[in-house]
């Protein structure tokens, strides 16, 4: 075990054995805030020595960019071929997957990016295997689907530990934290509603960092994990959900019981599916579609009827703002208001400016100067 892994061990064994409480919530702070930096230099070492690596470098097309994460053998190709029709190369043995093979799966009116990526092992986030570069494309995606197999149902812990590890916050929103760094005048902080930190963890923990003098400002409450990763300000957000493969290999009482173990761990049902098959394939689609956020919202060009064929596909919140980006950046320069039908509105052809939140279904008429 080499000099780093016995540092990680020897902190969260000391973090476990630590009784929580107000007299040692300091130094509990700071233990996490030591070990998170820890963590958080093996990581930046390891992606800088990447280099990247032909086939990693991934353009994200579409509506929104799913990526399949999990260990080898899983049968990512498998899933990725009948998610999108891709002809992914699979076989019954280890790492068949050397590059990321994106796919195109096509529901609901919906573009959906599919990116099969080579499987993570134990390790991944310090380097191990090609965790680097894996994990790269991992950061840069919409949403994540984290792959198992019947017969690996335990595997989700490790790969949510990696994911963790890496900086990859997982169904979690991001915590309204602000660290201002200051030349002088210590730790300022400040809260609106209870924040749940004390002073003295909020300056333990950054002093672990070695800031001495910030203004910080916290939204509600917070955990110490949640200040510590705002005080590194790398962590990414990603809304993920788990899907068991291979449920045609066993029977239907296994089946159920691996059901109900990891809803009750992780608090929703996983979708079991078997990419061989095609079982619950739909559904999987289905759940993809609903978890990315995306509403539809019919275009009426002025003068003209709303064209309720083919709606713009758009993720939540999604704002008169954002669909003009999305249709040319000229919208938003040119932008004079937009009139808006249906259920974000007061009434229909209701005028709105750029920061209207629209709803699914609502159609978007976009008045631009000439």
């Amino acid at each position: 075990m080499s000099s780093l892994e016995d540092q990680i061990r020897e902190i969260e064994d000391e973090i476990k054995t630590t009784p929580y409480n107000k007299a040692t919530s300091k130094h509990i702070g700071r233990l996490k805030a030591k070990l998170a930096k820890i963590k958080d230099d093996a990581v930046a070492r390891a992606m800088a020595s990447s280099g990247g690596g032909e086939g990693y470098s991934v353009r994200k097309s579409g509506d929104g960019t799913v990526v399949l994460v999990g260990f080898p053998s899983v049968g990512k190709s498998t899933l990725l071929n009948k998610l999108t029709n891709q002809e992914s190369e699979t076989a019954d043995y280890a790492f068949t997957t050397l590059t990321v093979v994106p796919g195109a799966m096509e529901h609901r009116g919906a573009n959906i990016q599919i990116l099969d990526i080579p499987g993570l092992i134990a390790g991944a986030a310090m380097g191990k295997g090609r965790g680097k570069e894996v994990i790269a494309v991992v950061r840069g995606a919409d949403m994540i689907l984290i792959l198992v197999d019947v017969f690996n149902q335990e595997h989700v812990d490790v790969l949510i530990r990696e994911l963790y590890d890496a900086g990859i916050r997982i169904n979690r929103e991001k915590p309204d934290i602000t660290i201002k760094k200051s030349g002088m005048g210590g730790v300022r902080v400040n809260s609106v509603g209870r924040s749940g930190l004390d002073d003295g963890e909020i300056r333990s923990i950054l002093a672990e960092n070695k800031i001495m003098n910030a203004d910080v400002l916290i939204r509600g409450e917070v955990t110490q994990e949640d200040f510590i990763d705002a005080m590194f300000g790398n962590r990414v957000y990603v809304p993920a959900f788990i899907a068991v493969n291979k449920v045609d290999l066993v029977d239907g009482e296994t089946r159920r019981a691996i059901e109900k173990n990891l809803t009750e761990r992780f608090g929703t049902p996983p979708i079991m599916v078997s990419a061989v098959s095609g079982y619950h394939i739909e559904e999987l689609k289905d759940t993809i579609y609903e978890q990315l956020g995306f509403i539809r919202i019919f275009l009426k060009p002025s003068g003209e009827k709303a064209d309720l064929e083919e709606p713009l596909i758009v993720r939540t919140p999604a704002t008169v703002e954002g669909v003009c980006n999305k249709l040319h950046r000229d919208f938003v320069e040119k932008f004079r208001y937009a009139k808006v039908w249906g259920s974000s509105v007061k009434h229909d052809a209701q005028r709105v400016g750029l920061p209207h939140t629209l709803n699914d279904g609502d159609i978007l008429s976009i008045v631009t100067r000439a």
